[in-house]
């Protein structure tokens, strides 16, 4: 059977990257695992046993790490949503993938790797794309934010 996963490319921390991720999801209860690890033969472009690869699976999502060197970055062209079921669940993924990274707007951190999440209610799907008078009210609250505030943007749906 194929699967699809995300490639992120990383200078030499993908295993670090990975546990992490693994780390903060599974506090979270949420499913997390490390699949395959593979690494550098001889003859490569890293020494011989440096890690090449690491596959993982956050909550059914696959990612295939790899560590490709500095030729590379991560950037905010590319992100990871997480859907979050309330605002304790949106704080508590948001303080574990902030930390060491920096918080952007509208929902939008880069973790410590260089990574961009988006955490966000796991209604936003629903309140963009119904009802376009209340998905512009919702653009109009989330837009300012930093953090997402549940209540506020709930609020902003219902017109109040």
């Amino acid at each position: 059977m194929s699967t699809v996963a995300t490639c992120l490319w990383f200078d030499q921390q993908a295993q670090e990257a990975a546990e992490f991720y693994i780390s903060v999801f599974k506090s979270l209860g949420r499913r997390a695992e490390i699949g395959k690890i593979s690494h550098y033969g001889e003859n490569a472009p890293m020494p011989a046993g440096t890690v090449l690869t690491v596959t993982l699976s956050l909550d059914g999502q696959h990612f295939t790490l790899l560590n490709g060197g500095p030729h590379f970055q991560l950037s905010s062209a590319v992100s990871v949503v997480v859907n979050c079921a309330d605002q304790a669940e949106l704080d508590a993924f948001w303080s574990s993938l902030g930390d060491g990274g920096k918080e952007v707007q509208c929902g939008w951190l880069t973790d410590r790797y260089g990574l961009s999440w988006q955490v966000v209610p796991a209604a936003m799907d629903e309140w963009m794309s119904g009802d376009p008078a209340a998905a512009s009210r919702v653009m109009a609250a989330f837009m300012p934010m930093i953090k997402l505030d549940i209540a506020t943007l709930e609020r902003a749906y219902r017109g109040e």
